[in-house]
């Protein structure tokens, strides 16, 4: 999995369409969406007027948290295909977890679509790391998506995914853009001629087994969000992008599960 990814949550119709073609012409190969996002068709179409093969791009997509039965989840799946407008996608997530029974059923319908090469990998998105542990007893679960930036750490979920050998996605890893304003991570970037936006996305990816998918609805910065493989941050420098957690949580739905934190 390209461990830089386009995410697509709240861009739709055209702008999502051109957002999707733009950023594979910047050298992309990793768009997430989801049922939820109600943009599937639009990432599907942004990929066909793509110069770029369907099977050079890693597409990741994921059942809401209503749709975990078992039939549901299968229904929802094929419809996001349909969508798409492909016979697979890369990644299939579940998107929030049903603390119920369900998330095994759902577990079972998605090793069901592997088997039949509809879905090429397993994961989860929001799990904690009880939730985890038990997704990883009923599928060879790949990856979790979590909401993770400067402001919320993840040390558990990030220990787990090294120890799993699986991946931790960050979404919201700009901290919606909070992060622009941050002294610290300004005054690091300007060391480096980065912005701070550019250096907390490098914070992640240099962590072993951490991807990343920031949302951008402008050419400049999906550019810029790719040009962060040409500088390192230091020990000290890591540490201290470390030390700004404050639990900033962004993202927390009524239907959330309790963090563990």
């Amino acid at each position: 999995m390209p461990a830089i990814g386009l995410g697509t949550w709240q861009l739709e119709g055209r702008e999502c369409v051109e957002a999707v073609r733009d950023a594979l012409a910047l050298g992309y190969r990793h768009i997430d969406t989801a049922e939820a996002y109600q943009n599937e068709e639009a990432v599907g179409v942004g990929i066909r007027r793509s110069a770029v093969d369907r099977d050079e791009v890693w597409i990741t997509t994921k059942v809401w948290w209503e749709h975990l039965d078992r039939s549901d989840c299968l229904r929802s799946a094929h419809k996001s295909l349909e969508r798409l407008g492909t016979d697979y996608v890369d990644l299939l997530l579940i998107h929030w977890p049903d603390e119920d029974s369900v998330i095994d059923d759902a577990l079972s319908a998605m090793v069901q679509l592997q088997d039949e090469g509809k879905v090429r990998h397993i994961g989860v998105s929001n799990f904690t790391p009880t939730l985890l542990r038990r997704a990883l007893e009923e599928a060879p679960v790949i990856c979790n998506q979590v909401e993770y930036h400067p402001f919320l750490a993840q040390d558990e979920l990030v220990a787990m995914a090294q120890e799993e050998d699986l991946i931790l996605t960050a979404y919201s890893p700009v901290a919606q853009g909070r992060v622009t304003e941050d002294e610290t991570l300004r005054r690091i970037g300007e060391a480096h001629g980065k912005s701070a936006a550019q250096v907390a996305l490098r914070w992640l990816l240099q962590q072993p087994k951490v991807a990343a998918i920031p949302r951008s609805s402008s050419h400049r910065h999906r550019r810029a969000n790719l040009e962060i493989f040409d500088f390192r941050l230091d020990e000290d420098e890591m540490e201290e992008i470390s030390a700004l957690d404050e639990g900033l949580r962004l993202i927390e739905p009524e239907f959330a599960p309790d963090w563990e934190r």
